[in-house]
């Protein structure tokens, strides 16, 4: 006992000595883990979501996606030049470049928006060109993704929760479509739309689209989901067992429900991983399909169907098909790694 615990009073030595200095050891690495698991209640997704937000890749592809949808939804507000308007003298510019015309305007005072991307071969502003095909190509993209989440969410749900023979069938019908060659019936089907849906769809928005679109969409609904399918119904397979799913069915509660408010939640982190990668997959479907001349009908532009007029000039005007590739390659890796973040995020198995 040190000199100080000698000169203080009896009743203090008595307290001093009732402590114990191993608990003022500094805590073990285990008793901080389970200072962790007994720390606030969170839920799945916060959770998930706070994971998210430490994934450099993926919040940087959130607020490189967050400005082009910005520039797609705004610019069209700021540039006085639409898709299809032509501006007479203006032909073949390069980016930031003026024709004689506008170069008097200029010189007299007016005030003249410059090209940015320049102009094609027509006359037209490339920039907002690129800016519509843009806009094309990720409306395609969620609605495509859209698509074959329902389709795909609603079978794998039925033939994962009922099981046995109806399983089997339903499975071998996915086998089926898997073996079908979708640009086959991608021209096959707008061939046969083009007769059908021309006189039908004339004077309305889809008219804009082109029976070419309305094929890839029927595509889309016929074939893409059967990898949707396939894993909600393997998710399924695994949760069907768990006591909870018992319970429901035990006291009578309907297919339709028990899917609906107790499996289908504990599949939500495969929904948004599978949902969230089919979006550049149908962005480049639709791109290419365009660049092959199957996508949207003139002068409606994507950015595939810009590439592909871009090839012509490719010597002389360089530009027009970088811009368009472009795009497109930051799209797709934007949401790619968004994809992957989601992934790491939402499953689990993969959580530190």
């Amino acid at each position: 006992m040190n000199e100080n615990l000698k000169k203080a009073p009896f009743s203090a030595q008595i307290n001093l000595s009732k402590f114990n200095m191993q608990d003022f050891e500094k805590a073990t690495d285990e008793e901080k883990r389970q200072q962790e698991v007994m720390g606030e209640p969170t839920t799945f997704f916060k959770d998930s979501m706070k994971r998210l937000r430490k994934n450099p890749l993926a919040m940087l592809s959130i607020v490189i996606l967050a400005l082009l949808l910005l520039v797609i939804i705004f610019a069209p507000l700021v540039v006085p030049y639409g898709y299809a308007d032509i501006v007479k003298g203006t032909a073949n510019l390069h980016p930031m470049q003026y024709s004689t015309s506008e170069l008097k305007q200029i010189a007299n005072g007016e005030s003249v928006f410059p090209h940015l991307f320049g102009t094609d071969s027509l006359g037209r502003d490339y920039f907002i060109r690129v800016v519509y095909g843009a806009r094309v190509s990720l409306g395609v993209g969620i609605f495509a993704s859209i698509l074959v989440l329902a389709i795909g969410m609603l079978y794998g749900s039925v033939s994962g929760y009922l099981g046995g023979k109806v399983d089997l069938v339903m499975m071998r019908i996915v086998d089926i479509i898997y073996s079908l060659p979708d640009m086959l019936l991608i021209i096959l089907l707008a061939v046969v739309l083009n007769e059908t849906l021309t006189p039908l769809i004339e004077g309305t928005i889809l008219a804009k689209l082109g029976t070419n679109m309305i094929a890839l969409f029927i595509v889309f609904g016929l074939l893409y989901w059967v990898g949707m399918a396939r894993l909600i119904r393997g998710q399924i397979l695994t949760i069907k067992q768990n006591e909870y799913v018992l319970a429901a069915q035990c006291i009578g509660t309907s297919t339709a429900r028990t899917i609906r408010r107790h499996i289908l939640p504990n599949c939500l982190s495969v929904i948004i991983i599978t949902t969230a990668l089919q979006i550049p997959s149908a962005i480049f479907t639709e791109s290419y399909l365009s660049f092959l001349g199957l996508g949207v009908s003139a002068p409606m532009p994507s950015l595939g169907s810009l590439a592909n007029d871009a090839r012509a000039g490719m010597m002389t005007y360089p530009e027009r098909l970088l811009f368009p590739a472009f795009a497109i390659c930051l799209i797709v890796l934007a949401l790619n790694l968004l994809g992957d973040g989601l992934r790491d995020a939402f499953d689990p198995k993969l959580a530190k």
